[in-house]
């Protein structure tokens, strides 16, 4: 179905507006999500914690952000992203001033919670809507542009927040930043539109002269049922809890710590560390979706990334690296290697039928946090079983030894990655 020139103008404006204000909301997600590491020890110190205690702390938004990705995804193929998107932002919002105001330990675990609980559905909403207001062929570069800039809130949640820090109290950062994201839930139920349908454009389908996809013809538990039972949907979900989800609970958490203990740095220079991380996984995300979609083929790119991330996590235990280039690049690099999973996303939709590509999405992306959920407090008490019992101010100071037995942990994840995307199936970028 052809459009006037107007009309298309028209379809590019409002489209991109759904598109940007989404991703203004998942920003918030990958502030939320890395935001403990560089206030860890404030955290410690405030609420008088063990290692193992912060990161139970932190992996609380892990734990209900890995429990609600399959409702998640019943929600965006059911309510659409829209109403999906703006409650999540509602709910993590009140957390975020929750978190911020928490006069106790208690208190604060569950402004966590309802963080993790807010944010949990806004990715899956948001892809969700990409795959519905962009064609199938640009769906691999529009996954790595939303990677990239999701992870804007990766890092201004590292090298920016420990400068912010020097000004205000680590609570009034997470107060902020719980009021940005109720504002975020009040344009999107304003602007936001689930289909192109619902602003009486035809679907892009249409646009470009095919036949729209069949509707959802059964209820939405028998379609979960179906994706649960199909095994080409599984693979990616591994990929991403030993890739993304060892490298989300280093650089949200554990990453920051060591650069302090190990090399004495001060939190803002500990910090550029983990954003060299995350700028390398924001920029890998972009490089690696528009590479898959360049090759025509998906699996050769995520195979490389978990093999990667196998030998940057390697490096960091075995060589004689140190404060500078050396640091910054074994950082950089275990960023480079994990985005690479923006392509599982694809991967999976692409193994399945489109009504229910929210679900999908959503099984992949469950590996992802259960990854991060199990390794964020898993590494802390690996950490504490060594420790010497070495005290600063009140906060645990560990050792190099300590923190190598946390990077062995994430070595086995990575390994755990790799053969499960030597079993991924190759789509060719189209539906099967």
């Amino acid at each position: 179905m052809s459009m006037s020139a107007t009309e298309q103008a028209r379809f590019s404006s409002r489209r991109w507006g759904v598109f940007w204000l989404l991703v203004g909301s998942y920003v918030m997600v990958y502030f939320h999500r890395m935001a403990p590491g560089v206030v860890a020890s404030d955290l410690m110190q405030t609420f008088a914690i063990s290692g193992a205690a912060l990161g139970s702390l932190a992996a609380t938004y892990y734990y209900i952000y890995t429990a609600m990705q399959i409702p998640a995804g019943v929600l965006a193929d059911t309510l659409g992203p829209r109403l999906s998107v703006t409650g999540g932002a509602l709910v993590a919002g009140g957390g975020s001033i929750l978190f911020g105001l928490a006069p106790d330990f208690a208190t604060a675990s569950w402004g966590r919670f309802l963080v993790g609980l807010g944010v949990s559905v806004i990715f899956v909403g948001l892809m969700k809507s990409n795959a519905v207001w962009f064609a199938e062929r640009q769906y691999g570069r529009i996954s790595g542009l939303t990677l990239m800039l999701g992870n804007l809130g990766s890092i201004l949640a590292a090298g920016p927040l420990a400068l912010l820090l020097a000004g205000v109290s680590w609570r009034q950062v997470f107060v902020g930043a719980g009021i940005v994201s109720l504002v975020l839930a009040a344009l999107t139920l304003w602007q936001v539109r689930n289909r192109p349908e619902d602003l009486g454009f035809p679907s892009v389908r249409e646009q470009e002269g095919l036949a729209p996809h069949p509707a959802r013809r059964q209820h939405w538990l028998r379609d979960l049922r179906a994706v649960l039972g199909h095994r080409a949907a599984w693979p990616g979900f591994w990929v991403n809890f030993g890739v993304t989800g060892s490298l989300f609970a280093f650089a949200g958490l554990w990453g920051v710590p060591l650069m302090r203990d190990v090399f004495d740095l001060e939190r803002t220079s500990a910090s550029l560390y983990t954003t060299i991380a995350l700028v390398g996984f924001a920029i890998a995300s972009l490089a690696a979706g528009w590479l898959s979609d360049r090759l025509g083929r998906r699996r050769p790119v995520i195979i490389g990334a978990a093999a990667l991330s196998g030998l940057a996590w390697l490096a960091l235990i075995l060589l004689p690296w140190q404060v500078g280039w050396s640091g910054l690049s074994l950082y950089g690099l275990l960023g480079v290697a994990a985005g690479g999973f923006v392509v599982t996303y694809a991967a999976a939709k692409e193994c399945l039928p489109p009504a229910v590509a929210g679900m999908a999405i959503a099984l992949v992306n469950t590996g992802l946090f259960l990854g991060a959920a199990v390794m964020q407090p898993a590494f802390g008490w690996v950490l504490d079983l060594t420790w010497d019992g070495t005290l600063r101010e009140g906060v645990r100071i560990y050792a190099m030894d300590d923190y190598r037995n946390g990077l062995w942990l994430s070595f086995a994840f990575a390994v755990i990655a790799l053969i499960a995307a030597l079993r991924v199936r190759e789509t060719h970028c189209r539906h099967l």
